[in-house]
């Protein structure tokens, strides 16, 4: 792993840099996707199947029925109880976001109305090939249901045509009818502009990795997509010397096994603490099955760094703006005030990110790559667009109209004037 010591006068450069060099890593993607992209837009179907097949294996793109059925009704009771329990409190929790309409009259009569209205059609990705989640389901279709979102369909990836039952049971938890075992840039482009199989959406939400975030970037504007980047996984964590490296180390060790490209940094005060988690680190990557994995993440975006006043490492952090923030010091209450771009703040030792993955409530589809810095996580709000009504009175634009004139002529649109001066006086 790098490391590094804010004492270097070189540090701040150098921290830039390594942020930076992984961005182009997760950046590099677009040419490639783009291709792919205008061969699906043009051909449909068939182009979907041909990057299955490379890619994936797979020549199937809507798994039957009955192998739903079938592969849900084979998953372990104690797994369906868990996503249970995982649904019951990302629901709550999510619920608790609804928002209210606004309704507004000045004492001229006019009214005006500000309404939520639910998105129509979502598709959801949810990462699979080599690895699935069931979370990701939950986490991107339960704050659509509870915005109201009449049209949900998943694209989730197999490999060699084999489903994962977990996702499937999240999916049908979820009331999800639409399923597709498709993947990667080809996936969006499909779910973006439509095929005889699959009928377009208004917006595409989930993780992925780098090429499905190149992917909704390119298609942005043909259809909609989060307001953030959800690339590959991050996570800086802030210790202390009473923090245990045993912990620490594992939670960086959680998030690395996501993706080679995914991000793990270590912020402390205490040299011989990121000594002890660096040994760490070494220890548990032999133990768990996603190794190399998690070796080519830490070894390629992994960074110790050195920070010897709690104003400098809350200066770091708000640069980095990462994606999860694991504050496991003992005084977190006079660091959190401070810092203000992370997509979720864990705070306390027991306070572990690999919980916010799962079942605590809050949502695990947050921004990377620094977008935390102007954007925020999966919510209710990503699911509705706002709408204005303006009902104006024969009064409210009798007293309002001639200063909207005087602005109007001034940015020297005479139409806009001449519109108002019409109704001016007229019954």
């Amino acid at each position: 792993m790098k490391v590094l010591n804010s004492k270097n006068k070189s540090f701040d450069n150098r921290l830039e840099q390594i942020l930076f060099d992984r961005k182009r890593k997760v950046q590099s993607s677009n040419v490639s996707v783009i291709n792919i992209i205008k061969d699906v837009k043009k051909n449909g179907d068939k182009a979907l199947i041909k990057y299955e097949k490379r890619f994936n294996k797979n020549s199937v793109i809507i798994p039957k029925s009955n192998k739903i059925s079938n592969l849900i009704k084979s998953l372990d009771k104690k797994v369906k109880q868990a996503i249970d329990i995982a649904y019951k409190r990302i629901y709550k929790f999510h619920s608790l976001q609804k928002v209210k309409n606004i309704s507004y009259t000045d004492k001229f009569k006019n009214k005006l109305d500000y309404k939520y209205l639910p998105i129509e059609s979502i598709a959801i990705y949810v990462p699979g090939s080599t690895a699935s989640y069931p979370s990701s389901v939950l986490m991107n279709a339960i704050p659509a249901i509870v915005a109201g979102v009449k049209r949900i369909i998943m694209m989730n990836p197999s490999f060699k045509g084999k489903l994962n039952p977990a996702v499937l049971y999240a999916a049908r938890k979820c009331k999800i009818k639409e399923i597709y075992s498709i993947g990667g840039p080809s996936a969006v482009a499909a779910a973006a502009y439509g095929t005889k199989k699959i009928k377009k959406v208004d917006k595409i939400v989930g993780p992925g990795n780098a090429y499905v975030a190149a992917a909704k970037k390119e298609v942005f504007g043909d259809v909609g997509i989060e307001g953030m980047t959800a690339g590959p996984s991050e996570i800086t964590i802030v210790c202390d010397k009473y923090s245990n490296p045993v912990w620490v180390a594992s939670d960086l060790i959680a998030q690395a096994e996501h993706d080679p490209l995914a991000q793990c940094i270590l912020i402390s005060k205490d040299k011989k603490l990121i000594e002890k988690v660096k040994l760490e680190i070494l220890k548990q990557l032999q133990k768990i099955p996603r190794k190399s994995i998690a070796r080519k993440s830490i070894i390629g975006n992994g960074i110790l760094i050195y920070i010897n006043s709690d104003k400098k490492i809350c200066q770091v952090v708000n640069k980095i703006a990462p994606e999860h923030l694991e504050l496991n010091v003992k005084n977190f209450k006079s660091l959190v005030t401070k810092i203000y771009n992370a997509g979720s703040i864990c705070l306390g030792k027991y306070a572990v990110m690999a919980m916010t993955d799962y079942n605590v409530g809050s949502n695990h589809v947050l921004p990377t790559n620094s977008s935390a810095k102007y954007s925020s996580g999966i919510s209710v709000n990503e699911f509705y667009k706002r709408i204005s009504y303006i009902n104006l009175s024969k009064k409210g634009i009798e007293s309002l109209g001639p200063s909207v004139i005087t602005l109007a002529n001034y940015e020297g649109l005479a139409g806009h004037a001449y519109s108002i001066k019409k109704r001016i006086g007229r019954k």
